[in-house]
């Protein structure tokens, strides 16, 4: 399982370049537009409540790619006594949604690690094609 990881500088502007990071990277896998918006999501959470959106602070994202899966991967520089979860925050809310939207796109989501980092992992599974692994009869 080959896996792609690069630390990105703790500015909201660095998201875009995480993302097309991303793209770039998984090159037209199929679950490539889910995984941008993944990482754009745990990097804003990274960069607006962790010490990595502090002037020294940075987010490292890892991209491992299987035959059946794709795991996300965002790393933060700690700092927080809070653990991401997922919320259900009021329609008039601007925050909040970030967590509940991966895990809609996710088959799973885990969080490790303590107030000083922790890493929000994001597993995506690839259907594969029968037609093409299916043996000739």
């Amino acid at each position: 399982m080959p896996t792609h990881g690069r630390t990105f500088p703790g500015h909201p502007q660095e998201l875009s370049t995480a993302r097309r990071w991303t793209r770039a990277t998984l090159n037209g896998h199929p679950r490539s537009e889910d995984a941008e918006l993944i990482v754009t999501e745990l990097g804003t959470n990274a960069v607006t409540h962790t010490a990595s959106g502090e002037s020294a602070g940075a987010f490292r994202v890892s991209l491992t790619v299987s035959d059946r899966a794709l795991t996300i991967a965002v790393t933060d520089c700690g700092h927080t006594k809070t653990t991401p979860e997922v919320q259900d925050p009021p329609l008039s809310a601007t925050h909040g949604r970030g967590l509940a939207l991966v895990a809609a796109l996710a088959d799973s989501v885990t969080v490790h690690g303590d107030e000083s980092g922790r890493t929000v992992s994001a597993e995506l599974g690839v259907l594969v094609n029968l037609e093409e692994s299916a043996p000739c009869l």
